[in-house]
C-alpha cells in the first residue's frame, strides 16, 4: 500500500490514507516514525471512527523540540541537563566556557548533526552547518539507555527500557537488550500523566555511575524498543487503548537487526570490542526482521535499502538521512489538509 510523501504533499497523503482505510476496513493507524506529525495535522481530514495513535500537533511539536521538551520535563523526578538555545558555535562556546557539552539542532533525529565535545568546545570548532536554532547541553557521562512506552490519556499501557548495545556511528541502534530501570518507568508515568498524553512516547537517557537518570530528549513516536515485545505479548491491546495493566516484554532476550549486525556491525568489533564478543552477541540475539517460515519481511527490508540508496544518490545525502527524507519534520509551518 504505497502512500504519497506526507512531507511533500500532505493533502494527497491524507486523501490516499482515507482510501486505504476505507478499502481495507482499518481500525488502527499506527505511525512508525515522523509521519506522526503529519498524521496529527491531517487528523481532522481522516475518518473519526478510526483510532489514530497520535496526540495533537502542538503537543507533538513541543516534545519533538529538543529545547521545549526540557522545560516540560522539569519536576518529574529525574535530572534534566542544563542547556541553552543558541544560533552559532560562538554563542555555544560563550555559554559552555570550558565545560564538556553536546550540541544538536533543535529539531533532528537519529543523531544526525549531533556534536559531542567531552573535553569542551575547541577554539577551531567549525560553524554550524544548518541555519536553525541549536541546543547546547551539558555533556552527560554514563550508560546510554532508551525507553519506549504506549500511553492512553496519561496512562502508561506498555513500557520497556532497554540498552542500545550496538549503534551505527553513535546513532541508531541495531541490537537491543531489555534492562530494569524503575526510576525511568516512574518518570514516564509522571510525565505522561502531567501532559495527559496519548500515543507512543520514547526517551533517550544517561544512567550515571551513581545510578541517577538524566533524560536527554524525547521522541513522540515509535523507536526500536517496540521490537522487544513478543508476538504473544498484549501490545496490540495497549495500542488500541484497551489494556487493563501496563504490558511489559515477557521474554528477556537480546534482539537485533541481523542484516545491519552483519554489515555495519561486523566492523565495530575491530574498533571497539573483541570479535569473539560480537560473535557471541550475534549468536545469542534474535532477529526482528526475518521470521521462521516467512521470508517476505526480509525481502521488504532489502527493498527498503534499495529505495534508500536511490534517494541518497538522487538527493546527495546519507542512507540514514534518506530513510526519513519523506516524513521528517523540522519545525516548519505545515499546511492543513
Amino acid at each position: 500500500m504505497a502512500l504519497p510523501s506526507a512531507r511533500y504533499g500532505i493533502r494527497e497523503y491524507a486523501r490516499a490514507l482515507n482510501r486505504v482505510v476505507d478499502a481495507h476496513q482499518i481500525d488502527l493507524v499506527l505511525p512508525t516514525c515522523e509521519e506522526v506529525f503529519y498524521l496529527a495535522r491531517a487528523r481532522p481530514a481522516l475518518p473519526r471512527q478510526v483510532r489514530i495513535l497520535v496526540d495533537d500537533f502542538d503537543m507533538l511539536a513541543t516534545l519533538h523540540s529538543k529545547w521545549r521538551f526540557l522545560e516540560a520535563a522539569q519536576d518529574c523526578g529525574v535530572i534534566v541537563p542544563e542547556s541553552a538555545l543558541v544560533n552559532s558555535i560562538d554563542e555555544a562556546h560563550e555559554w559552555a566556557k570550558d565545560r564538556p557539552v553536546a550540541i544538536k539542532p533543535e529539531f533532528s533525529r537519529f543523531g544526525v548533526h549531533v556534536r559531542l565535545y567531552p573535553d569542551g568546545i575547541p577554539q577551531d570548532a567549525r560553524p554550524f552547518e544548518l541555519d536553525t536554532k541549536w541546543v547546547v547541553q551539558s555533556y552527560c557521562r554514563g550508560k546510554e539507555l532508551c525507553s519506549y512506552s504506549v500511553v492512553d490519556q496519561g496512562r502508561v499501557l506498555a513500557h520497556v527500557t532497554y540498552r542500545p548495545s550496538y549503534r551505527i556511528n553513535a546513532s541508531s541502534s541495531y541490537v537491543f537488550e531489555v534492562c530494569n530501570a524503575p526510576g525511568i518507568e516512574a518518570f514516564v508515568e509522571s510525565f505522561a500523566r502531567k501532559i495527559r498524553y496519548t500515543g507512543q512516547l520514547s526517551f533517550d537517557w544517561i544512567e550515571s555511575d551513581q545510578g541517577s537518570y538524566q533524560v536527554l530528549e524525547c521522541n513522540p513516536r515509535a523507536i526500536s524498543g517496540v521490537h522487544l515485545f513478543a508476538m504473544h505479548d498484549a501490545l496490540p491491546a495497549a495500542l488500541m487503548g484497551e489494556a487493563d495493566a501496563c504490558i511489559k516484554p515477557s521474554l528477556i532476550e537480546m534482539r537485533m537487526i541481523a542484516a545491519v549486525m552483519l554489515a555495519a556491525g561486523v566492523w565495530q568489533p575491530l574498533r571497539q570490542r573483541p570479535l569473539g564478543e560480537w560473535w557471541r552477541d550475534f549468536q545469542g540475539a534474535r532477529d526482528v526482521i526475518a521470521i521462521k517460515g516467512d521470508r517476505m519481511p526480509l525481502l521488504g527490508g532489502l527493498l527498503d535499502l534499495v529505495s534508500y540508496a536511490r534517494i541518497a544518490v538522487q538527493q546527495r545525502c546519507t542512507m540514514r538521512q534518506a530513510s526519513t527524507r519523506d516524513t521528517e519534520w523540522d519545525g516548519e509551518a505545515l499546511d492543513t489538509p
